[in-house]
């Protein structure tokens, strides 16, 4: 469900907000929704390569995995990585 209470939005946006996407087809959603996780995703990235400047790529990669699927399957990954 969407909900108007952001408070940082005044009410007569929010509420514009919530009627354009109501209004939107089901493609243009997805690709709203796909769009923001791909910021997201892109922002925390970002963030842990700032955090660690001298890692390897596959590092901050095996790094996103770990602080956001857990350090079991990061550990996994690696593994399968090394076996290559």
């Amino acid at each position: 469900m969407i909900s108007g209470d952001a408070r940082d939005t005044d009410p007569r946006i929010a509420a514009m907000q919530i009627a354009l996407l109501r209004g939107a087809s089901t493609a243009a959603r997805v690709r709203r929704a796909r769009s923001l996780s791909q910021t997201t995703m892109e922002l925390a990235r970002r963030a842990i390569r700032r955090a660690r400047p001298s890692a390897s790529e596959q590092d901050l990669r095996l790094a996103f995995v770990s602080l956001h699927y857990g350090p079991q399957l990061a550990e996994r990954l690696r593994e399968r990585i090394s076996a290559r």
